[in-house]
């Protein structure tokens, strides 16, 4: 599923994210200087093709067009999603944000996306395996079927895009009572990927552990929801750029590194609490 298709979604946020930049309020502002605000919820996620580089002590291959998708926990029920112990086994985000001037924050959060590879796809490969299988050979653009005892590649514990963002709101409307509010954001960051990969080439025993494997640049627009000046409902599209040179291949002591990058779109909601974390120091009154 080619990424172009959920675009859309990310310019009609950006869209009436820009609304706001026009918007006058003189309504309560939960996003003045001082509050802070931490939130959480769930995405979806949906990437471009890649190349896949893999390098071990007796193969050498490069994956042309690797297509893969997501993996949304179903069904949507309450133990899934709600179910303390479960929270995080969904594709969540969380994220801590303080605002250092009025509509203006800078926060820190993970975006923990799950990332899998289209099993029994057929893709380009160029390299070679040494290794005794039914694989041994050289590739030269060679057409080959992803089989699981070929290569399984998954990021699904997960593609934990761990970064630091700044967010720029604007005030569209709210209600008389100020007990409803309607924002718009837009912003961007950069962090770095901390995947637990599952791979398994060929009849190597997988790797199992988290790791640094490389960094993410990131924008995004949303639309948010006050409710009684301090709950809030958001809806976030982002888009990005991932970048993994250093990916984790095989068990602890079995020589082997994988690589890629691609860009993703995501679409998370969260709902969250805004809280005063300092109250700014009233400005002096200048003597007349």
């Amino acid at each position: 599923m080619e990424i172009t298709r959920y675009r859309g979604g990310f310019v009609v946020l950006l869209m009436l994210a820009s609304i706001g930049l026009f918007a006058q309020s003189e309504a309560f502002n939960p996003h003045s200087k001082g509050h802070a605000f931490l939130q959480w919820g769930y995405n979806r996620s949906f990437y471009t093709n890649s190349t896949i580089t893999l390098k071990g002590a007796d193969y050498n291959l490069v994956l042309h067009k690797v297509s893969a998708h997501d993996r949304p926990t179903t069904p949507v029920t309450y133990n899934n999603y709600l179910k303390f112990d479960h929270l995080t086994v969904p594709q969540n985000n969380w994220r801590l944000g303080y605002f250092i001037k009025d509509n203006l924050a800078i926060t820190f959060g993970t975006d923990h996306m799950k990332y899998v590879m289209d099993q029994n796809q057929t893709v380009n490969v160029d390299g070679s395996i040494e290794r005794e299988s039914v694989y041994k050979g050289v590739y030269n653009n060679r057409p080959t079927v992803m089989t699981e005892d070929f290569l399984t590649f998954e990021h699904t514990d997960g593609l934990n895009y761990v970064n630091a963002e700044i967010e720029k709101y604007n005030p569209v409307a709210a209600s008389k009572s100020g007990n409803l509010i309607f924002n718009a954001m837009f912003g961007g960051g950069a962090g770095v990927l901390f995947p637990k990969t599952n791979a398994k080439v060929l009849d190597y025993e997988r790797n199992d552990r988290f790791h640094i494997s490389g960094f993410g640049l990131s924008a995004k627009a949303a639309v948010e929801v006050v409710f009684f000046k301090r709950l809030f409902l958001k809806f976030e599209a982002k888009e990005g750029y991932i970048n993994m040179p250093n990916i984790i291949l095989h068990a602890k002591g079995i020589q082997g590194k994988g690589s890629q990058d691609f860009l993703f779109t995501e679409f998370d909601g969260v709902l969250g609490w805004s809280f005063m974390a300092h109250r700014p120091k009233p400005k002096a009154k200048i003597a007349g």
